[in-house]
Formats: C-alpha cells, structure tokens, sequence
C-alpha cells in the first residue's frame, strides 16, 4: 500500500508540460502533485476520465464512494462513480 502522503509525482515522475495549456491540463498538473490523501472526488474524476494513472487511482476513487466521503467538489452528483465506471471499461 502506498504512503497517503504520497503524489502521482513521486510514482511516476515530474509532470511534462505538453506545448499548450487548458483548464483541464491546469487541474491535472495541480492534482499531479497532490499527496493521493488530499486529491478530492473531483480530482479523482478528472484523472480518472483522462486515464492517468488508474492503477493508483482507481482504488483511492473506489474507496471515497465505499466510505461515503463527500466534500462537494463534484461537478454533479455520481460524478467519481460515473468516472469510475468509465475507467473500469477501459483497462
């Protein structure tokens, strides 16, 4: 089990910034460097929908919607389990 402490930075190395930027690539590269503990639903569902990173991901997400932790960062409501269902059908 990883360290909560712990970012998608540490596992897999420094963000790369791709040659433009965007809302979503902003969110990604703050979540980026995160500890895992502290990545909210919305995070989570981001990097999730944008494939990064599921194998790390995926059973953080699962365990926020098992625990029922809410904390109103989702843009609708379902929206980590929607994001979690899409991940699982793509491996």
């Amino acid at each position: 089990m990883l360290d909560p402490m712990t970012s998608l930075a540490d596992i897999l190395g420094p963000w790369v910034d791709p040659n433009f930027e965007s809302g979503l690539i902003a969110r990604c590269k703050l979540a980026w460097n995160k500890p895992l503990q502290d990545l909210t639903k919305a995070d989570l569902a981001t990097l999730l929908r944008q494939r990064i990173a599921p194998e790390h991901i995926l059973p953080i997400a699962k365990a926020r919607i098992t625990d029922g932790i809410n904390d109103d960062t989702e843009m609708f409501d379902g929206e980590l389990q929607e994001a979690i269902d899409l991940a699982a059908r793509y491996p």
